[in-house]
């Protein structure tokens, strides 16, 4: 029994609607264990190669399965899951639908017209695409890229290019030049796509500039696409052949998919870069796809006629993640643009407008919505609404709080945490178990993660490294351009021997749920005592003038102190009686050693192109450690403001 109050818990009828609650009364026709969630968990994880081959089957997938679920090998990172098994991602996604009149994806920009696309025309556009590659000479492993928005074209291109086996890259139009080259240069794309303009807040932004730029700096290129955005900079004709003209060459005809194996590359993923060169992670189609059909139905419980909108760029890993709901039967509704403008609730009146099931978002937007007073509940019903998914960074408690008095109050609020590194969560929500404040609801499905101390020892009810102690399908392929895996060992696997420690600083909850306290790289150590960033922000963030912080450890005197940088709102200045204001809520509500010994005020804080705070950045910058490169940040010169009131 739990010592604390459920903010939500599923009643009897929501839970034997889920499409978990199916999976465990078919499991339990073949094992032995009682019908709980738990029982689930310890199961996937002790027979994990059964349990992988039971989603593969519940969830559909279209392919040849093979014999064989699992091949195992003396190293974590080379062990093989259906090495047998052919199948194509996009022919996932694509499988004809008994209604293909039925919406497919719903977009709305900022400043477009909303559009709507059936599956029907998905497939059409698809089809035109592939062609075009086909006529391109496409073939499996090729590398093909994109520069978009979070738009139809985008999901089209990579359904055309993933259909042929060839290897998707994306970012979004936001990031600098020197930025994507930083990435591109190694992917090294035959083709690449590249909208001509983008929104950001109130500008229309011209790429033409950028354009000309990719096309100087990737010898690789054999054919640059451009795709209009209707309100940006004209670009000359020279430049490169418009995407839409391209599709428009071709008639629909049935589409082809080419089955390839199981570790088959789908997709390169970047690192942030904030320290070097980004990383290419890559990722192989199959456990792309099983991954994504396991959290999207067991722990979200999406199903055929759902709708799933994630707020998120193409340069984020939730892209990749929200288009993989296709394969489930649900909808994909876009949203392109400043989720604050032309209303603060505009997010709110598409869920509603477009019955979104499913509206997934960033800890720090529902933080904004807060900080801004917003009451969707008083202004939309959001009938439909069943979950809400929120990532990026911890959702603390008071977030919780928010959701349930002022969002909704009957539905799951899902918390979920995993990365680019494994495209994936290893701890998320579930429609069948009670949400705590503050908590991930569990750890996911064939995923075994646990909490180690330093010497490897597994912890219960107090603080340590998130580890993952056996293999799972969308462990990366590999690393780009790593020779004998150095880079792909040396990220997760240095920590400890052969156990994959991915750098996040957690515990385990009484109620087997988990709570991230931040990165292990950010924890903080005074005195010899490791506290997460998230315990001092779960404290400042009930401050209502502080906007955002960050926290970081500054070497001071044979020692770390602990130094806090603020941006406030509404004009306001950090006086005497603020900074102790602040002091005083970390220090009543943590511990002393928590206390900041340093408060300053700056204007803003250092992102990177994902959108995600960069605790890693402000050390650097204050410890005088080299950053050596800034161009990752969407804001560098946030950095400067940094170096000048800390120096």
């Amino acid at each position: 029994m739990s010592h604390l109050s459920a903010l939500w818990t599923p009643s009897e009828d929501q839970i034997q609607n889920t499409r978990v609650y199916k999976f465990l009364e078919k499991c339990s026709h073949n094992f032995q264990f009682s019908k709980t969630i738990q029982d689930l968990y310890t199961w996937s994880i002790d027979d994990f190669e059964a349990f992988w081959s039971e989603v593969w089957d519940f969830t559909g997938v279209v392919g040849e399965k093979g014999t064989q679920a699992y091949e195992p090998h003396p190293q974590f990172h080379k062990c093989r899951f259906f090495p047998e098994a052919q199948l194509n991602y996009a022919e996932n996604l694509l499988r004809p639908r008994a209604d293909e009149a039925e919406a497919a994806i719903i977009y709305q920009a900022q400043d477009h017209q909303k559009r709507t696309l059936t599956f029907a025309e998905l497939r059409a556009q698809v089809s035109r695409a592939q062609q075009y590659l086909k006529d391109q000479g496409i073939k499996p492993g090729d590398r093909i890229g994109a520069v978009m928005p979070n738009s139809p074209e985008t999901i089209i291109f990579m359904l055309a290019a993933t259909s042929l086996g060839a290897v998707f890259s994306s970012c979004s139009p936001d990031f600098a030049l020197e930025s994507l080259l930083d990435r591109f240069s190694q992917v090294e794309p035959k083709i690449l796509l590249v909208t001509d303009g983008y929104r950001y807040k109130t500008t229309i932004h011209s790429l033409a500039d950028t354009i000309q730029g990719l096309r100087d700096g990737l010898p690789s290129l054999e054919k640059l696409l451009i795709s209009t955005y209707d309100l940006a900079s004209p670009i000359e004709e020279s430049a490169g052949e418009r995407f839409e003209e391209v599709l428009k060459a071709y008639e629909p005809k049935p589409l082809t998919f080419t089955r390839l194996p199981f570790d088959h590359p789908l997709f390169i993923m970047f690192s942030s870069g904030t320290t070097g060169k980004p990383k290419c992670i890559v990722h192989g189609a199959g456990g792309t796809l099983l991954q994504h059909l396991k959290e999207h139905q067991l722990h979200c419980d999406i199903q055929p006629k759902d709708r799933l909108m994630y707020f998120t760029t193409t340069g984020w890993m939730m892209w990749n993640w929200q288009v993989s709901a296709l394969a489930s039967g649900a909808a994909l509704l876009l949203y392109e643009g400043n989720p604050f403008s032309p209303k603060k609730d505009i997010l709110f009146q598409f869920v509603e407008e477009e019955k979104c099931t499913h509206f997934g978002t960033s800890a720090k937007y529902l933080d904004a919505c807060e900080k801004f007073r917003l009451h969707p509940a008083k202004s939309f019903k959001l009938e439909a609404l069943r979950m809400i998914l929120s990532t990026g960074s911890p959702l603390l408690n008071h977030g919780f709080r928010y959701v349930y008095e002022k969002v909704k109050s009957d539905l799951c609020l899902a918390s979920i945490s995993g990365g680019t590194d494994i495209i994936s969560c290893f701890a998320l929500g579930s429609p069948v178990k009670p949400v705590y404040p503050g908590q991930l609801q569990m750890r996911g499905l064939g995923m075994a993660v646990d909490v180690w101390d330093e010497y490897g020892k597994p912890l219960r009810g107090e603080k340590g490294e998130l580890v993952c102690t056996k293999p799972f399908p969308s462990k990366p392929t590999g690393f780009l351009n790593d020779e004998g895996d150095e880079k792909y060992l040396s990220s997760y696997f240095e920590l400890y021997p052969n156990v994959w420690a991915h750098g996040d600083f957690v515990e385990i909850t009484p109620e087997e749920g988990m709570i991230f306290h931040g990165r292990s790289d950010a924890t903080l150590n005074p005195g010899g005592v490791r506290i997460g960033t998230a315990e001092i922000y779960r404290q400042v963030e009930q401050v209502p003038e502080v906007l955002e912080s960050a926290a970081v450890g500054q070497r001071w005197k044979g020692d770390t102190r602990i130094v806090l940088f603020v941006v406030l709102k509404d004009d306001l200045k950090l006086d005497l009686d603020l900074e102790r204001k602040i002091k005083t809520q970390i220090r009543e509500n943590t511990t002393p050693r928590h206390v900041p010994a340093e408060v300053f005020q700056v204007s803003d804080l250092p992102r990177t192109t994902n959108g995600k705070l960069s605790e890693i950045a402000v050390s650097r910058v204050l410890n005088q450690e080299p950053l050596t490169n800034r161009q990752a940040l969407q804001n560098p010169e946030s950095l400067d403001e940094i170096e000048k009131v800390a120096g």
